[in-house]
């Protein structure tokens, strides 16, 4: 599986010939995306800056969209949605946190979240986690103090921070205070992460920072 980063809270998951996009760049946001056919739409909020289907509907591609809670199985991919909360926008809004499993491997991914904690059900339907994306930006998603926190109490084997961008935190950017908060050297940019399941066994919290 290749994971790359294309801002915002906008990732590409291919393996095979299969491509999951999640929370797609709409061409109507202010932040710039990217344009590639995708065979499943994953979207955690109904805003401008996530939802841009129609960006990952290219060629012969037309994405399967999933765009809440539920349980789904589309090409062998099985995922599950849950609901929370965000802030995102300036008031309170539900947040779709999903499970995705794919090769073997379960990807979180926790989209606009602003809930310092996962409830109980929630945590537990998430299972072991192998690679957490988590938003790190505050201005409604989770700050990089509460992220660390609730990556640290979900321990997943990688955490991919996202939703950082420009913004910056007191003198800080968000991912600088982030890798400060975990303490060590983790974070050095990589273009994409490519991965297998066997690469995953020893890692505990390891943080891969993804170029946009």
């Amino acid at each position: 599986m290749v994971i790359t980063y294309h801002g915002g809270e906008f990732f590409k998951a291919a393996f095979g010939d299969t491509t999951v996009a999640i929370n797609p760049i709409s061409k109507e946001s202010k932040l710039s995306g990217a344009k590639f056919g995708a065979d499943i739409a994953v979207v955690s909020l109904n805003d401008k800056d996530f939802n841009g289907i129609g960006q990952v509907t290219h060629g012969d591609k037309e994405p399967f969209a999933i765009t809440g809670p539920g349980e789904y199985e589309v090409k062998k991919v099985f995922i599950k949605g849950l609901q929370s909360v965000s802030g995102y926008g300036g008031s309170d809004r539900i947040n779709t946190v999903y499970s995705i499993v794919l090769e073997g491997m379960n990807l979180v991914f926790l989209g606009a979240l602003n809930s310092k904690k996962l409830n109980a059900d929630v945590k537990e339907a998430l299972g072991n986690i192998d690679i957490l994306f988590v938003p790190i930006g505050g201005n409604g998603v989770l700050g990089t103090a509460d992220a660390h926190a609730i990556a640290v109490d979900l321990e997943p084997k990688i955490v991919i921070p996202m939703h950082y961008g420009e913004i910056e935190e007191g003198k800080e950017s968000a991912l600088a205070k982030f890798l400060k908060e975990d303490g060590g050297e983790n974070g050095k940019p990589v273009d994409k992460l490519t991965i297998k399941k066997k690469d995953l066994d020893g890692k505990e919290g390891e943080i891969v920072v993804l170029k946009n």
